[in-house]
Order: structure tokens, then sequence, then C-alpha cells
């Protein structure tokens, strides 16, 4: 299948591998695969994503901001206490024994590169099994097409045709989803 991807959709699943590596996810998932559309779109692709308010920079604070909140929320909170696990008691015993700001220094060691030196972690992580749909959904939108190639036009398509909760949230909503597709399409019948 990855044949048929043009340049740019392989740099945006490229991307979506870095970005999830980048925002420390376990896996690869579908907002990855909308970063890496963001930022490897060819230019018409990326105006016009921009003037629907979608771009590389605003989707990352968006996913950011998200992150900022408590690792759990009250419902984890309340599903631990259940069974006898008190998190501010486990917050207070934590601080009392690395310091006030422990939980925000926390942060885990830099593998050591291949040469003793600090390095990336090139290792492989996995698509989730929404994003592997969200790539096969790309296909079939450049064969209902009758497309020859998978652009990156057909990545977003794919992510539109089942967008999950939260990329449809980073898009607008699902107005802003049936919007969007109809735009991309356009752009790609203007392109052929």
């Amino acid at each position: 299948m990855f044949e048929r991807f043009t340049k740019n959709a392989k740099m945006a699943v490229v991307v979506a591998q870095e970005e999830a590596r980048e925002l420390r996810a376990p896996e690869i998932r579908v907002e990855h695969v909308l970063l890496g559309v963001l930022s490897q779109a060819e230019p018409a692709m990326k105006d016009m994503l921009a003037s629907a308010g979608l771009t590389h920079d605003a989707v990352i604070a968006l996913l950011a901001e998200d992150g900022k909140n408590e690792p759990l929320g009250d419902r984890d909170a309340e599903a631990l206490r259940s069974i006898g696990i008190d998190l501010d008691a486990v917050r207070d015993s934590l601080e009392a024994t690395f310091g006030e700001d422990a939980l925000d220094r926390a942060e885990p060691p830099q593998p050591r590169g291949r040469f003793g030196r600090g390095g990336m972690n090139f290792g492989h992580i996995r698509f989730s099994r929404d994003a592997k749909k969200t790539l096969e959904l790309s296909l079939r939108e450049a064969l209902a097409r009758k497309d020859k190639t998978i652009e990156s036009g057909h990545l977003l398509l794919g992510i539109l045709r089942a967008p999950d909760a939260t990329t449809t949230t980073l898009i607008g909503g699902p107005e802003s989803v049936a919007a969007l597709r109809t735009q991309v399409h356009g752009l790609l019948d203007r392109a052929a």
C-alpha cells in the first residue's frame, strides 16, 4: 500500500511517528496522523486547512493544553479511592520525600545513544487500531476517486471519514468535519 503514497503522504506518516514520540504517546494515534498531514500537506492543502483554522501549531497547542490537565482526573481518582488508594495522600507523600515540585520535575531519563551519548529513541512505535484504519480509509478514498496515488488529501479524507472523538474536537466538531470533507474533495478534483 505504501508504494502508492506520494512523497508528501509518506512524510506525513513519518512525521506522525515523530509527533507521537515528541508528545510521549505510547502509540501513533489519529491526531498524530492529522499533525503529519498538517505539517507535510501540499501548499494548496495547507492554505485550505489554515483558512479552516487548522494549522500544525494550533493543533499542537490544543493537544498540549489538553495534556496540562491532571494525568488522573476525578473519575480516575474515584476509581482508585474505591480500591483504597488516595491520590492526595500519594501526592503528599511524594512531595514530603522528594520536595514540593517533585511531580512537576518528574521526567523519564533520556535513553543513551549507541556510543554512550544522549540520543533519541528511534524504536518502533506502533499505530493504534484507529490510526491503521485511517491509513486503510485513505486507500479506499483514493480508490473510490479512481486516483492512482495516495496524497496527503487522501490521508485527510481517511481521517475525516471516521474521526475519533479527539480528532473531531480538534477539527471543530461534526459540522466542520463534513464541511472539510467537501473542501478536500474539491481541492483534489481541481488538482486532478
